[in-house]
């Protein structure tokens, strides 16, 4: 990775991300590349050979996620999978063995506690603890990863990742972030000292909810070797058109984070002043209980606000009452989107909790479509 990359500003650096070098009358970024096989003849040798371990559409894909997460250091690499969920399982599954102990955040996105039931049915000990407070340093002791979700889904408290980096080091276990909330131009895992980053690349790193998506950026080295490993074993691997389209989308990543994080804060400014919201949160308010640590290690604070409602039935006439908002799952789009979270049974939340994903809509129209919701759901 070349020492200008790290130089340039996160706007340029999105635009040119993973591009190829410039060939007369080819295209800046070449099309997806459709294809199971490549030709082969002679000896197994150069970078494509089967369509279940290399694509050239990744590998641009690859180069520009890496360039984003881990910008001017050498010795780092990307892989991408079909989904967020398969780039989780790659790295859990690829690094633990029977025997072994995982810390995972007990408030962390809700397929957690399925990878539990898996992980402890492969005789794998399983320790939890929430994400605030740095309360997983408790349980570290004899791990051999530690998995951080940091700012949690979808309560947004946020951990110390740099101190509990140095004590899982120096306890002899591997480092985890799931990357997704924050994206790599809210923080980078890597300068944190962790050992992988891991994201849903369907949130906000794409961006327009057409995408399912998943990376792991770590060091080279045994450990992304036995990821890469299981990819191949498993074969969740992302389709040409879907990296295409990703990488595609990364170009307007600055842009979009930008417009959307803004109106999150202000979105939050104005919850904070209705009565019947409570709960809210949002790292980016100054007086919200992550933000001294959060604005320590993270550039933008994200695009989700979350705050609860008295009711599920208030809940949802809010969500009803809402014109410019989807009411949908998932989050990071341009447009937003809001969901009663407690509809899934896997979140540990009051029955009226809201996570917002706020999209690129103009601010104002936003908070005002928000605010008449407020009204009209009332009782």
């Amino acid at each position: 990775m070349s020492d200008r990359a790290a130089d340039q500003g996160e706007g340029t650096r999105a635009v040119r991300a993973g591009l190829p070098e410039a060939v007369k009358n080819e295209p800046t970024l070449p099309g997806p590349a459709f294809a199971a096989h490549f030709h082969l003849p002679g000896e197994v040798d150069g970078p494509y050979t089967y369509g279940r371990d290399t694509n050239p559409s990744w590998s641009l894909l690859e180069r520009a996620i890496g360039e984003l997460e881990a910008p001017g250091q050498d010795g780092v690499e990307t892989l991408v999978f079909a989904s967020g969920m398969a780039a989780i399982s790659a790295v859990l599954f690829s690094q633990l063995r029977a025997g072994d102990t995982v810390v995972l955040p007990s408030d962390g996105y809700q397929v957690l506690p399925l990878i539990r039931a898996q992980l402890e049915a492969y005789g794998i000990e399983v320790r939890t603890a929430p994400t605030g407070g740095d309360a997983q340093l408790d349980v570290l002791d004899g791990a051999r990863l530690l998995w951080i979700e940091s700012p949690s889904n979808p309560g947004l408290d946020v951990c110390d990742i740099r101190r509990l980096v140095e004590a899982a080091h120096s306890r002899g276990a591997l480092v985890a972030v799931d990357n997704t909330l924050a994206t790599p131009l809210g923080q980078r895992p890597l300068e944190l000292g962790a050992d992988f980053s891991v994201a849903s690349g369907t949130k906000q790193l794409t961006g327009h909810g057409d995408v399912l998506l998943g990376y792991v950026t770590g060091r080279a080295g045994e450990a992304m070797d036995a990821v890469r490993r299981w990819r191949k074993i498993v074969g969740a691997i992302a389709g040409p058109m879907e990296a295409w389209l990703a990488h595609r989308s990364i170009a307007t990543l600055q842009m979009r984070v930008d417009r959307q994080n803004a109106t999150a804060l202000v979105l939050a400014e104005a919850l904070r002043k209705r009565p019947e919201v409570t709960g809210l949160r949002y790292p980016g308010l100054p007086d919200d209980p992550s933000h001294k640590i959060a604005s320590q290690q993270m550039r933008r604070y994200g695009c989700v606000v979350s705050f609860t409602l008295p009711t599920h039935t208030r809940a949802d006439r809010f969500l009803d009452a809402l014109r410019l908002v989807d009411d949908a799952t998932s989050f990071g789009g341009v447009r937003s989107t809001a969901e009663r979270r407690r509809r899934w049974g896997g979140d540990d939340v009051p029955e009226g909790f809201i996570r917002f994903s706020v999209g690129a809509e103009d601010p104002e129209d936003l908070v005002a479509d928000v605010l008449r919701a407020l009204e009209d759901s009332a009782d």
